[in-house]
């Protein structure tokens, strides 16, 4: 028989609530036993318990990982503040770790995670619900096979709302970049202005984001990105008048043609093979990419959160048996922290900064 592992939950039914249904997702998975549920908040609590059947409900998360010692705990809520001070616990309590995005609020914090989860040999596996996508997969392989031919460029963009700006920078754009270094790897620099009503921001613009996730600045902001063999890579987000949520997403440019991805677990994502990279001059057709390749009709119908999250949590399980990071780790998390405090960072020394950041701290703190 599998083993079954004690599953315990963290959320914050005042801050951020259970995220993207990273609680309810253990009750899709049959090796598990949801032993407990932690929140600050009574009623919250309550309604927790109940709704995923466990039998302990705790006030202090403190106490449910020290009386249940659960060996697997999902870190659900949304709001940021917290998330080093809950990751670092469940570490010591030899927890492994289901970590709603993004990771934290500054470099500092992720690299105290890190190290926690590493000297006490636990697994935290992220949120990133796209780097689980069968889709996703299907794209790789055909970057792999030469269908682009050579990638020259990525062009990101966040969904560029209320929150365009800053806070998309942090909330969305934690999506775009891990799918950026899902598909060429890691960047060596970054080069950014971000600006208030069209002038370069200043300190005293600096403001607090929502959801705990500390310092943010900018209503518009323009990001590009060096990778390895020549790849260049932009991020752009503004307050949008039209399109608002149209643009979310990438695109992939290469020698041979364009893809396009969405985020999610099964995301909108189609291949036009067309170096000029103009259809309506070649009257190239756009393909659907799907689980099972180009212009294939879709077998999967789940295109839920939650279909996401139970792929998540069966890779979790798995990288625990078989003692390997998951598929989206704490490494993917605090790199695709750094390349949005890279954007602040670049723009704070009005000039290129090379990747890894020397500077863990928020780089608005020091603007």
């Amino acid at each position: 028989m599998a083993k079954k592992y004690r599953v315990a939950v963290i959320g914050r039914s005042d801050k951020g609530k259970y995220g993207h249904g990273l609680d309810v997702v253990w009750k899709a998975i049959d090796n598990v036993e949801i032993v407990a549920v932690a929140d600050t908040q009574e009623k919250g609590r309550a309604e927790a318990a109940k709704r995923l059947a466990a039998p302990h409900a705790y006030a202090d998360y403190r106490q449910m990982l020290e009386k249940e010692k659960p060996q697997i705990v999902s870190v659900a809520d949304r709001f940021l503040d917290a998330h080093r001070d809950m990751v670092v616990a469940c570490a010591r309590a030899g927890a492994s770790i289901f970590l709603e995005k993004p990771m934290c609020r500054t470099l500092a914090e992720a690299d105290e995670m890190v190290k926690a989860c590493e000297m006490h040999h636990v697994k935290l596996a992220i949120a990133h619900q796209t780097r689980y996508s069968p889709r996703l997969k299907q794209l790789k392989e055909l970057i792999a096979a030469g269908r682009l031919g050579d990638i020259l460029e990525l062009r990101g963009r966040g969904k560029e709302d209320a929150r365009g700006g800053g806070q998309d920078l942090m909330v969305l754009g934690t999506h775009v970049f891990d799918l950026m270094r899902a598909l060429v790897g890691d960047p060596r620099w970054c080069f950014a202005q971000v600006r208030q009503g069209g002038k370069l921001v200043t300190r005293d613009q600096v403001t607090e984001g929502g959801e705990g996730m500390g310092p943010i600045a900018g209503d518009q902001i323009h990001v590009t990105y060096g990778f390895e063999r020549g790849i260049m890579g932009t991020f752009d987000t503004h307050r949008a008048k039209d399109g608002v949520g149209k643009r979310f997403g990438l695109m992939v440019y290469g020698s041979k043609g364009i893809a396009q991805i969405d985020t999610g677990s099964l995301p909108n994502a189609y291949l036009l093979e067309d170096p000029s990279w103009r259809p309506g001059m070649t009257r190239a057709a756009w393909k659907p990419i799907t689980s099972a390749g180009v212009g294939v009709p879709e077998p999967l119908t789940d295109r839920s959160l939650h279909a996401g999250n139970v792929w998540i949590a069966n890779d979790l399980l798995e990288a625990i048996a078989k003692d390997r990071q998951p598929l989206g780790s704490m490494y993917d998390g605090r790199a695709a922290l750094e390349m949005i405090l890279a954007v602040y960072e670049s723009h704070r020394v009005k000039g290129p900064v090379d990747l890894p950041l020397k500077n863990r701290e928020h780089p608005l703190t020091r603007l």
